[in-house]
């Protein structure tokens, strides 16, 4: 029960860490501004990682290299913690492989979140900052399924298809992990 309190908590915590730091890449990749509620966000949560990371890490030409190889230190970390809490036997080897996993799972439950998001504010209309930055995020994401998916009674089903995509990413990717770990 203490592995799993333990597992959870980290689970939350690299997610939210690590998601800021893609989510700063991702941002600084389809220039976004920072100068929003989430870019805020975003910078408080991954400066302190990020930017000790820039010094030695250049970014590759739109690519924030450091904002990568955080979120997968991040992860790393966490499997990493994981492992000592379990008395540090054995698997050491595959805590890059299992870290690299966990950065993917990150990133499709980065992607499926921010869809939700896209798609709850996209019914109630509401009229924040944050409406512009999602809809700048989510935008290039979901223009390849708008032009495959025709509006259905004037509904825009684009999210909703995107979300099967990314959970069918997730058991592809599950079972990648377990056939790697075997």
């Amino acid at each position: 029960m203490a592995y799993q309190i333990l597992s959870f908590l980290l689970d939350v915590a690299a997610g939210l860490l690590g998601g800021a730091c893609l989510l700063r890449l991702y941002m600084q990749y389809q220039r976004i501004p920072f100068g929003n509620p989430v870019g805020r966000f975003v910078f408080a949560l991954s400066d302190w990682i990020v930017l000790p990371l820039r010094k030695v890490l250049p970014a590759v030409r739109r690519v924030d290299t450091a904002s990568l190889v955080a979120a997968y230190l991040i992860e790393l970390a966490q499997f990493g913690l994981l492992w000592l809490a379990t008395g540090g036997v054995g698997g050491l080897e595959v805590l890059p492989l299992l870290a690299l996993f966990g950065l993917a799972r990150l990133v499709i439950s980065g992607l499926t979140g921010l869809v939700i998001v896209y798609a709850i504010m996209s019914w109630v209309q509401a009229d924040s900052p944050l409406v512009d930055v999602i809809d700048r995020l989510c935008a290039p994401l979901l223009r390849p399924w708008r032009k495959m998916v025709p509006l259905i009674g004037g509904i825009d089903l684009s999210p909703l298809v995107f979300l099967v995509v990314l959970q069918v990413a997730a058991i592809i990717l599950a079972y990648l992990q377990a056939a790697a770990l075997r």
